[in-house]
């Protein structure tokens, strides 16, 4: 079996990695670093909106992961977790399980 996980929302994420919060600061650092949110006026898309960033920042992080199942659990590494990226804030979101095969 294999879960399936989507974050059904084009500047949100789903990605595997480290639970560990000095990691989650630097992803933070890093992905404004890569594309800022400040100033709106550097991209096109924010005309009549500012999240071009989050547009930025979520494909740089993934849309979804795709994890095996063996014995009913995730089959992880010991420090692998799935998180939820959002990056935008401002609508309402939803995050799509999906368990596939027997």
């Amino acid at each position: 079996m294999i879960a399936l996980v989507n974050a059904m929302h084009i500047t949100a994420s789903v990605f595997i990695n480290d639970d560990e919060s000095g990691l989650h600061h630097d992803y933070d650092v890093w992905l404004e670093k890569l594309a800022p949110h400040e100033p709106v006026s550097q991209y096109r898309h924010n005309v009549g909106e500012d999240n071009a960033d989050a547009h930025m920042k979520r494909q740089i992080m993934g849309r979804e992961v795709v994890v095996a199942i063996t014995d009913g659990r995730l089959d992880f590494g010991t420090w692998e977790r799935i998180f939820y990226g959002e990056f935008d804030g401002r609508r309402k979101k939803r995050v799509l399980v999906k368990i596939i095969g027997e």
